[in-house]
């Protein structure tokens, strides 16, 4: 199989959670909170490596995903930050949204190492809510979610010269004997099922990169054999030698081979005909008649040549012919030598890009008298929130009034006495026009019955209890959780 496009999923590290805890020392029996910042979640980094030129690994290996910040410890410890991890592909490779398409990165020219995802930030400890009116928070920033991603890698090889033509008219061998690349080579159609590179050295310390792409057929821009998975790595060639069966060895006209070619090219991405192009005629060896009127490599010559294409008569399976080749080659990518690589701009915003798309809360009428409401944000509050603490669960009363979840009821007919269900809570609600006055107090106190907990003199290691005057930095402490989550 051809191994120059891959699917992948790549995921990052979740931030680690801030920890809740308090300074126990001795003759420190009240001591203030000390809980520890979690950790940052590891990134996932692209990186490009020289050495490989295919994208087999992605085969054997389809998930990345970054380690999570662990969670911050008493003392003020923080959490260890995840190990970043880098993936390595070859230079060349355009990295896409698998569902948009859009190109997220291109990894040639100086783009040679980016950031695709950024591992979430590691939540603040109670240490950093510690305020005059409120010296002992029991609740901690949670750490900000991964981000994850399905993305399409594809390969376009980058090579100052590049052979293309049909099947089996000698393009390995011509490689082979210009260079040390050793493709496989047979007398049989699409031998050659990944591109090739390699270094062509000439006199006076000249080299460049030849490809042998692998052979085209007619019907190639519109996906027939392999088309576009080969048309795609004569994009970024600097030159293009056209190699084409001069001999006629397997009963095809080579004056059509060429013109075959050219039109899927020109169907593809008509651009490319415009960069220098040179003709090579190969297995010239196996002409019998070179001097009539009815010989391939004088009707090529006689139609090409005046539209300015160097043709060459070549032999690869004897080196005859092959140095004139190289040195026109050579020509060429000369003249284009101060020309940049085509670097493809990135359609993507890398700072949302791989964000979990944020649910809307779901509401449901179970039967005339009982509701259910239920949504991420809403579980994210219950998992941080002691609903046995009566600050606790007043300040729950407070989110499901921000959020216009109240609201909402009222406009489902919602009424007195009526029952809630919250993941497994169950709260009866009463009504009160002091919340569509304003007054949100007032709705706080009558839009649940309230829930009494005796205060424990001992403040415990772990959960959420309030303090009076600990409004303000709740609510700040809410926002910073929630800093990347969606409005719903």
């Amino acid at each position: 199989m051809f191994a120059d496009i891959a699917k992948v999923f790549i995921k990052s590290g979740k931030g680690g959670n801030g920890h809740v805890s308090f300074r126990r020392e001795l003759y420190v029996p009240a001591g203030g909170p000390d809980g520890g910042d979690g950790g940052k979640g590891g990134d996932i980094i692209v990186e490009v490596d020289k050495g490989l030129n295919t994208l087999e690994d992605f085969r054997n290996r389809q998930k990345y995903i970054a380690t999570p910040g662990e969670e911050g410890g008493g003392k003020r410890m923080h959490g260890k930050n995840g190990k970043d991890l880098v993936i390595r592909v070859p230079e060349g490779t355009i990295i896409r949204d698998f569902e948009t398409k859009k190109i997220i990165a291109d990894m040639s020219g100086e783009n040679q190492r980016m950031v695709l995802l950024k591992g979430g930030k590691g939540g603040l400890g109670n240490m950093h809510f510690a305020t005059p009116a409120m010296q002992a928070p029991k609740f901690a920033q949670p750490g900000q979610d991964s981000r994850e991603l399905w993305v399409q890698m594809e390969l376009r090889v980058i090579a100052d010269v590049g052979l293309v033509g049909l099947p089996n008219v000698g393009k390995s061998t011509i490689l082979s004997m210009c260079s040390n690349a050793r493709p496989e080579i047979a007398n049989y159609h699409f031998t050659t099922l990944t591109p090739h590179l390699g270094v062509v050295g000439l006199k006076g310390d000249r080299s460049f990169v030849m490809a042998d792409i692998p052979g085209l057929i007619e019907g190639a821009s519109e996906g027939i054999g392999l088309g576009h998975e080969f048309l795609r790595h004569i994009e970024r060639c600097k030159v293009l030698i056209h190699v084409v069966d001069a001999a006629g060895s397997e009963g095809r006209d080579p004056v059509e081979d060429i013109k075959t070619i050219n039109d899927e090219i020109a169907k593809y991405d008509p651009r490319i005909l415009q960069k220098p192009m040179i003709i090579a005629c190969n297995k010239t060896d196996l002409i019998i008649d070179e001097q009539g009127t009815d010989c391939p490599l004088t009707r090529i010559k006689e139609i090409y040549e005046p539209q300015g294409v160097k043709v060459f008569a070549i032999s690869a399976a004897t080196n005859t012919g092959l140095r004139d080749l190289l040195e026109a080659a050579w020509t060429y990518v000369e003249a284009a030598g101060a020309e940049k690589t085509e670097v493809y701009e990135s359609e993507v915003d890398l700072e949302t890009l791989g964000h979990k798309e944020q649910l809307a809360i779901e509401f449901k009428k179970l039967n005339a008298d009982t509701y259910s409401v239920e949504g991420p944000k809403i579980e994210k509050m219950l998992g941080y929130t002691n609903l046995q603490a009566e600050k606790g669960f007043e300040f729950f009363q407070q989110f499901l009034v921000d959020q216009g979840i109240i609201r909402k009821l009222k406009k489902m007919g919602i009424q007195e006495g009526d029952t809630i269900k919250i993941y497994g809570h169950t709260f009866e609600f009463y009504d009160t026009d002091a919340y569509e006055e304003g007054d949100l107090q007032s709705a706080i106190d009558m839009a649940f019955p309230k829930r009494h907990a005796e205060k424990s003199d001992e403040v415990e290691d772990e959960g959420i209890g309030y303090d009076e005057g600990d409004e303000d930095d709740y609510a700040e402490a809410l926002e910073l959780g929630d800093e990347d989550d969606t409005e719903n």
